[in-house]
């Protein structure tokens, strides 16, 4: 049996979510049901203040995931916001790089799903692109890397995977859905990119030690229908 332990996301109290008065904590049910799936149990660790019991919220498991949601703070790696920023969550942030690195340094697995992708870059001292208008490739078109308001489950894009990569079990071109407007800009130093768009956005990465594991596209909205969506998840819980 292996525990994956899921770290939460929150909903903040704002004018726009005016049903609650205090900040929730929560996971998507769809990252529950696909990690059930493929054998794994699942907890979920709160974002904690108190950096000091990050030790002991990674302890009590075997892998962690981090998944999607606000915009990562510049402040993180080095940049000023752009006006084209979206909302973001500095506590969050600031406790999910915490976990990366206790991670690294209790020697698990972790995989990371779109922002969750990105967060890693930045940990390991890489650089986002704040907004998709800002990344120009000079040889193709940029893809349209967000695809709402077309649904999770439709994939929209390819990307081509490295053959020789944690990700061999996937086709080598690949079919995927897309939905950000943050994307890797400077690769960390410790990362590999193992997966790219035709336009060259950096989809997916691992690290050298092959321990680490993050994908831009979203396995979670399409596990149900698309098997191979579904064996990422098989592979973070019963192999990497």
């Amino acid at each position: 049996m292996t525990t994956i332990g899921i770290l939460g996301s929150q909903y903040l109290s704002t004018p726009e979510l005016p049903f609650h008065q205090f900040p929730v904590t929560y996971t998507r049910t769809a990252f529950i049901n696909a990690l059930q799936s493929v054998g794994g149990t699942v907890i979920m660790i709160p974002i904690d203040r108190d950096l000091d019991k990050l030790a002991d919220y990674i302890k009590l498991v075997d892998k962690v995931m981090l998944t999607g949601g606000e915009d990562v703070a510049p402040l993180f790696y080095g940049q000023d916001p752009h006006p084209l920023l979206g909302n973001i969550n500095p506590e969050r942030d600031r406790f999910e790089i915490a976990a990366i690195h206790e991670v690294i340094k209790q020697e698990k697995a972790l995989l990371g799903v779109c922002r969750g992708h990105q967060l890693l870059n930045v940990a390991l001292g890489g650089t986002l692109y704040q907004d998709v208008s800002l990344y120009r490739n000079p040889e193709v078109a940029t893809l349209k890397h967000m695809q709402a308001p077309t649904k999770f489950k439709f994939t929209t894009h390819f990307v081509n995977v490295d053959p020789t990569s944690s990700l061999n079990f996937l086709p080598e071109t690949y079919h995927v859905n897309s939905y950000h407007h943050q994307m890797i800009d400077q690769l960390a130093d410790d990362l590999i990119t193992i997966a790219t768009a035709s336009d060259g956005v950096i989809e997916a990465v691992e690290n050298k030690a092959k321990r680490l594991l993050g994908v831009q596209w979203h396995p979670e909205g399409t596990w149900d229908n698309i098997p191979d969506e579904r064996a990422i998840f098989d592979f973070f819980v019963n192999q990497l």
